[in-house]
C-alpha cells in the first residue's frame, strides 16, 4: 500500500509539472497561463490523466521488471516495453477523452467517435512519451547503480567470508586442547602421543595447503574429517561414536574446505563427551548433500557461542551457489546438511576463474554499454524528425518540438559520458587532486 501510494504521489507531482508547462506555453502562444473559469476543470484532467497514464504504464513496466528481472534492458524486453507503452498510452487517451467528452460534457457516443482525429492525440501523445522515456532513463540508471551495488556487495562478501574462512579454519581452543591431551598421553602412553603427534600435524598439512582455495573434493573432505576425529578419539577415548562414507557417489562433488571440520568441532564443543554418555556423529551423503548430525546432549556450563563458524560456512556457499546450508535441531537430534557443489549447481566463478577472465568480462561489458550507447543514439536521430513533423502538423506557433529534441539530447549526451567515461567536471584529474589532497590532509 505504501509503494502504490508513492507511486500515486509522483503521479500528481508529474501531473502538475506538466500542467505548469501547458500554461506557460499557452502564455507564450498570447494565451492567459490559466483559462478563465476552467482551472478547476483543467487541473482535474490533467491530473486524472496523469495518474491514470502513468499509473498504467508502471504497472505495465514493473510487470516486465518482474519477469524478465535482470534481461529486461536487453533491446529486445526494452522494445516490448516501448511498444506497449505506446499502444496503453493511446488506449488511456482514448478512454480519458471519451469520459470527458461523452460523461462530462454530454456528447452523443457516435458523434464523439466520429468527431475524432489524430489531431486531438498529438499533444497528450508527445507528452506522454517524453515522461515514459524520462521514466525508463531513470529505472535504466537505478539500474545500473544497483548492479554496481550488488557487484561491490559480492567482491566485498567474498573477501570478507574469505578472512572468516582464514580466521575460524581451526579453532585456537582446539590446539590448545590437543596440546594438553599430547602433553597427557606422552606421560600415560608414549606409543599413542607419538600417533596423536602424527595425526596432528597431518591436519596443520592440510590446513595450510587448502586454505588459499575455494573448493576441494569432498573425498579429500572426508579423509580429512577422518583423521580430524581420529584426534579427537584419542582425546575423548571411546566417549565418541563417529561414522562416515567410505566411498563418494559423486567423485567430481566439491564443498568448501574445512567446513567439516567447523562442523564436527562444534559438535564436540557443545555437547558433553563422557563414557556414560557417548557422543554419536554421523556423516551421510543424501541428495546431492553431506548431512552431518549428531545426539544433543548440551554442556551443563558451555561458553556462550558467537555462531561465528556456522555462519562463515552459510556465507560462503551464499556465494557459490543458490542451494542452502540447511539446519535442523530439536530436543534430541542436530544435524545440518551442506550442498555438494558441481559445475551445474555453482552460481558464481571460483576466485581463480574469477580473476583470469576479469579483463574479458570489463572489455566485453564496454562493448555492450558502446552498442548500447549507439541503438540509443540511433533511435533519437531517427525521432528528431519525427518530433519536428509533428510539429509543423500541429500548426502550433510556440516550438514545443524543442523541449522534447533538446530534453532527450541531453539525456543522449548524458549516456556518451557514461559510456566512454568522459566527465568534464569531475573527470579522472579532480578525483586523482581530490584524493591526493585528502590524503594530504590527514597526514
Amino acid at each position: 500500500m505504501k509503494f502504490i501510494l508513492k507511486e500515486i504521489g509522483k503521479a500528481f507531482v508529474v501531473g502538475l509539472l506538466v500542467f505548469i508547462v501547458i500554461g506557460i506555453i499557452r502564455y507564450i502562444n498570447g494565451g492567459s497561463f490559466i483559462r478563465e473559469g476552467l482551472f478547476v476543470h483543467d487541473l482535474i484532467y490533467n491530473q486524472v490523466f496523469s495518474v491514470l497514464l502513468y499509473g498504467s504504464n508502471a504497472l505495465f513496466i514493473f510487470y516486465l521488471i518482474k519477469k524478465y528481472k535482470n534481461e529486461f534492458f536487453k533491446l529486445k524486453h526494452i522494445s516490448k516495453g516501448i511498444l506497449g507503452g505506446v499502444l496503453i498510452t493511446v488506449f488511456c487517451i482514448f478512454m480519458i477523452n471519451l469520459v470527458n467528452g461523452v460523461f462530462v460534457k454530454g456528447e452523443n457516443l457516435e458523434a464523439f467517435v466520429a468527431g475524432e482525429t489524430l489531431r486531438d492525440y498529438y499533444g497528450s501523445f508527445i507528452i506522454s512519451m517524453v515522461i515514459l522515456l524520462i521514466f525508463y532513463s531513470v529505472y535504466y540508471y537505478r539500474h545500473k547503480q544497483e548492479n554496481k551495488v550488488k557487484e561491490q556487495k559480492i567482491i566485498a562478501g567474498t573477501a570478507s567470508a574469505k578472512f572468516d574462512a582464514l580466521k575460524n579454519q581451526l579453532d585456537p581452543h582446539f590446539l590448545f586442547n590437543s596440546l594438553n591431551v599430547l602433553t597427557s598421553l606422552i606421560e600415560e602412553n608414549p606409543y599413542a602421543a607419538t600417533k596423536f603427534t602424527t595425526a596432528l600435524s597431518k591436519v596443520y598439512r592440510y590446513v595450510l595447503e587448502q586454505k588459499s582455495k575455494d573448493l576441494v573434493t569432498v573425498a579429500e573432505e572426508l579423509k580429512f574429517a577422518g583423521l580430524y576425529m581420529s584426534l579427537m578419539k584419542m582425546r575423548f577415548e571411546d566417549s565418541i561414536v563417529f561414522t562416515m562414507p567410505e566411498a563418494v557417489l559423486n567423485p567430481e562433488a566439491k564443498v568448501v574446505p574445512l567446513s567439516l571440520q567447523l562442523l564436527l568441532e562444534n559438535a564436540v564443543k557443545h555437547n558433553q563427551v563422557t563414557p556414560s554418555k557417548k557422543l554419536h556423529i554421523s556423516i551421510i551423503e543424501e541428495d546431492g548433500n553431506l548431512i552431518i548430525s549428531n545426539n544433543v546432549q548440551p554442556k551443563q556450563v558451555v561458553r556462550e557461542g558467537t555462531g561465528v563458524g556456522l555462519k562463515n560456512i552459510q556465507q560462503r556457499y551464499e556465494l557459490l551457489t543458490n542451494r542452502p546450508v540447511t539446519i535442523n535441531e530439536n530436543t534430541n537430534q542436530f544435524s545440518i546438511s551442506i550442498p555438494m557443489l558441481t559445475k551445474e549447481t555453482m552460481t558464481m566463478r571460483t576466485q581463480d576463474i574469477h580473476i583470469s577472465e576479469k579483463k574479458y568480462e570489463q572489455a566485453k561489458e564496454q562493448v555492450e554499454k558502446i552498442k548500447g550507447f549507439y541503438i540509443h543514439a540511433t533511435i533519437y536521430l531517427i525521432f528528431v524528425p519525427v518530433f519536428i513533423w509533428l510539429y509543423l502538423q500541429s500548426n502550433a506557433g510556440f516550438p514545443w518540438a524543442i523541449f522534447p529534441i533538446g530534453g532527450w539530447g541531453f539525456g543522449v549526451l548524458g549516456h556518451a559520458a557514461e559510456t566512454f567515461n568522459y566527465n568534464p567536471f569531475f573527470g579522472k584529474e579532480w578525483e586523482e587532486r581530490k584524493i591526493k589532497d585528502l590524503m594530504d590532509k590527514d597526514n
